[in-house]
């Protein structure tokens, strides 16, 4: 069992700039296996809308932008690619049969989900195939399931979804499927269906002592999944001066770290809660997320001879 420097990100939603920073992490901190742990597709699109005349403008952020040359288009475009958006270049007319025709939109959307995300598996390969940096991506819970295909496809990339995957003699197993949400995501399950499916993983696992588990949600109530309470139009909660803020996390993940006490504990999910803790023997770590600012939230962990020698929570 050798040395792994893993760096671990999630939750990157659809940033363009925030996958390239991943991508560079592998030189920037020196690691040879790098993860995301889900929830790799962005919110919304963003219209370009084309006039009769052919001028253009967008209403991005809650402001119209007037697009007054190419130059400034392309920097547009990648304003809202790197901040998670999709642009997509409409007439009028089409924008509208687009708003009245909700399976039209959802298939489009789809279908920019599935284009950048076959993009960065293959910025993954074109970077990185040949230096000996293993790359693992996982979907999640906001992420279509029709995505899954995609990451199957590649072939340097791994999709470790429901699999045992080793890594130099440490044991990881992964899910991108999380207890349910207000939201009704597309991977929010029971949470008697996600302790089923981490359990039937489990039971493949040869050696607990090193092994890792990376699953989407973190663990109920430990303080890396306290989310803002919503009502039920899916507005915060607020008393005077502050968000009302309540756990989110899995009672079947915090039930099964408990329970198989595996070296590390990589989670995601909640945006909030950065930080790291000790649940029992395992260490889990929540990196956090700032997509929409195009910063890479990240942890650096360093594994050796089947111990966890030292890990760190990074910015950039």
């Amino acid at each position: 069992m050798g040395k792994l420097r893993v760096f671990f990100a999630t939750d990157l939603h659809g940033s363009d700039k925030c996958f390239r920073k991943f991508i560079n992490a592998a030189k920037v901190y020196g690691a040879n296996v790098l993860i995301i742990g889900g929830d790799l597709t962005g919110k919304a699109i963003v219209p370009i809308l084309v006039r009769d005349d052919g001028t253009e403008f967008a209403d991005y952020l809650g402001q119209k932008v007037e697009i007054k040359n190419k130059e400034q288009e392309e920097s547009l475009i990648k304003e809202i690619s790197d901040s998670g958006y999709y642009p997509l270049k409409l007439t009028l007319k089409e924008h509208e049969e687009l708003l009245t025709n909700k399976e039209k939109l959802n298939e489009v959307f789809l279908k920019l989900m599935r284009e950048r995300l076959e993009q960065w598996l293959r910025l993954a390969e074109e970077r990185l195939k040949g230096t000996g940096v293993k790359v693992i991506i996982n979907a999640g819970n906001d992420d279509a399931l029709e995505l899954d295909e995609v990451l199957e496809s590649s072939d340097f990339v791994i999709h470790p979804e429901g699999k045992v995957v080793e890594l130099d003699g440490y044991e990881m197993i992964s899910t991108g499927y999380a207890n349910m949400t207000p939201w009704h995501a597309p991977r929010d399950i029971p949470e008697e269906e996600l302790e089923k499916k981490i359990e039937e993983m489990a039971s493949k696992v040869r050696n607990m002592q090193s092994a890792i588990f990376n699953i989407h949600p973190p663990p109920y109530n430990t303080g890396l999944d306290m989310a803002p309470k919503v009502d039920e139009n899916l507005r915060p909660v607020t008393l005077p001066g502050t968000v009302v803020m309540v756990p989110v996390g899995s009672v079947s993940v915090r039930k099964l770290i408990e329970k198989y006490q595996p070296l590390l504990g990589l989670h995601g999910h909640v945006h909030e809660s950065r930080g790291a803790k000790y649940l029992g023997r395992t260490l889990i770590i929540n990196p956090g997320s700032d997509y929409p600012y195009g910063i890479l939230r990240g942890a650096v962990i360093n594994l050796e001879d089947g111990k966890l020698k030292s890990y760190m929570l990074t910015t950039g």
